[in-house]
């Protein structure tokens, strides 16, 4: 449950919006229910993969797939992906709302909220726009996503970082953002404030970088990898990606640089303030999670060429011989190349990952170094449908592997093809 500020929080929201939604001569952009405010999508895989169990399954495996067989053969069969209801309504012109509800093989819950939210787009003098959001969402930090379903395009598995992103970087919270033009330049400048993301860097600490486009929701659990005897007796096996335990405000900002339509510039800086000794009756632990991030795109023709790194830590624990539990230092980088074709895109990305435990329980065996190659390729059958391709590697090495039996090297191959219905 949401502890009583960021539960009024969320009730002033909705409040506005109740108001808003009252006729008025000055609200004449209201459009709450119709076919421009509705959409519908789904995902249909057929999905072959090998290698160790799924972390989603509670294993050590990297992607979102695994052989689903105790050899780890590769193995092939059928899944509905993911269905999402995405509701946008308009109050007036300038206040809108975004509302999914999404239904994702894999999840606690089969049916969960991804995103709740206000958007606000005042009409300024001048050339200098402003844009405020506040709610549940995931901050815009990925080079990949896009749409109210945050999704990606032109793959279907995100990269490291941003699947990083989409499992454990959902806040709760308030941003605006000031886009100014400066003759043939642009620059934009986000500032954002928020909580119910206290347990982010859970999942990197004790499972790593993983590869999937598997989402969080407001009140789903992911799994973690089995504990070992120290931390299951004060971790729960299970993390809450949407949760608030000390009642600190978090903080977000991000520059951005656009000198032309064929280049752009980001910086994005992330610091959740979470107090790593503040725990819930239920073992759910804050961890001081703060993170830096560089991303630029560069589009030439009928190429675009993105690239992302990030580099952060995260902590939680008390101190125990001179070192606090958990001490993980983490990075990641990718470039994807996309070829842009008549009806549909080419694309390949290159991944390089790797965490570094120097806790007095998570330690240097908790550390992992390992790489990814994407390729993928997507069509598009019609103006509602569309057909992807798409075949990863993943190669990582993590000691605490051995500890469960399993050989510290994993290797995993996922081949998968999605037809996406939007209407």
């Amino acid at each position: 449950m949401f502890p009583k500020m960021w539960h009024r929080v969320m009730m002033m929201l909705l409040g506005l919006a109740a108001l808003a939604a009252v006729p008025a001569r000055a609200q004449s952009g209201t459009d709450l229910l119709s076919a421009e405010t509705v959409t519908v999508l789904g995902d249909a895989r057929i999905v072959g993969a090998d290698g160790a169990r799924s972390w989603i399954g509670g294993g050590e495996g990297k992607s979102r797939f695994d052989a689903h067989d105790p050899d780890g053969d590769f193995h092939v069969r059928p899944w509905l992906a993911e269905a999402d209801l995405v509701w946008q309504p308009r109050f007036t012109w300038s206040l809108s709302g975004t509302v999914v509800v999404t239904a994702q093989h894999g999840q606690e819950h089969p049916i969960d909220v991804s995103q709740a939210a206000l958007a606000f787009k005042p009409i300024l003098h001048g050339p200098a726009k402003l844009a405020v959001r506040a709610g549940l969402y995931w901050p815009d930090i990925s080079l990949e996503h896009s749409g109210p379903e945050w999704r990606v395009t032109d793959t279907i598995t995100p990269s490291a970082i941003n699947s990083w992103i989409g499992d454990e970087i959902k806040t709760g919270g308030i941003e605006a953002t000031l886009i100014m033009p400066l003759g043939t330049h642009r620059v934009a400048a986000t500032l954002g404030a928020f909580g119910l993301n206290d347990t982010a860097g859970t999942l990197l600490a004790f499972r790593g970088w993983a590869l999937h486009d598997q989402k969080a929701t407001a009140f789903g659990r992911q799994p973690l990898p089995p504990l070992n005897a120290f931390m299951s007796s004060r971790q729960a096996p299970e993390t809450r990606p949407v949760g608030e335990i000390d009642n600190r405000v978090g903080w977000y900002g991000k520059l951005g640089w656009s000198p032309s339509r064929a280049f752009e510039l980001q910086f994005f800086h992330y610091d959740n303030r979470a107090d790593p000794q503040a725990v819930t009756d239920g073992s759910q632990w804050g961890w001081r999670t703060h993170f830096n991030n560089v991303g630029a795109i560069v589009s030439v023709e009928q190429v675009t060429l993105k690239a992302q790194a990030m580099g952060g830590r995260t902590e939680m624990g008390y101190s125990r011989a001179g070192r606090i539990w958990a001490d993980t230092s983490f990075r990641s980088a990718f470039l994807l190349a996309t070829l842009g074709l008549n009806k549909g895109s080419v694309s390949a990305r290159l991944d390089a990952f790797g965490t570094r435990g120097r806790g007095s329980i998570l330690d240097n065996s908790y550390s992992e170094d390992g790489w990814a190659i994407t390729a993928a390729a997507r069509h598009e059958l019609g103006p509602h449908l569309s057909l992807l391709a798409e075949v990863l590697h993943v190669d990582s090495i993590k000691q605490d592997r051995v500890r469960l039996g399993l050989p510290a090297r994993q290797r995993q191959n996922q081949i998968q093809l999605a037809l996406r219905v939007h209407i």
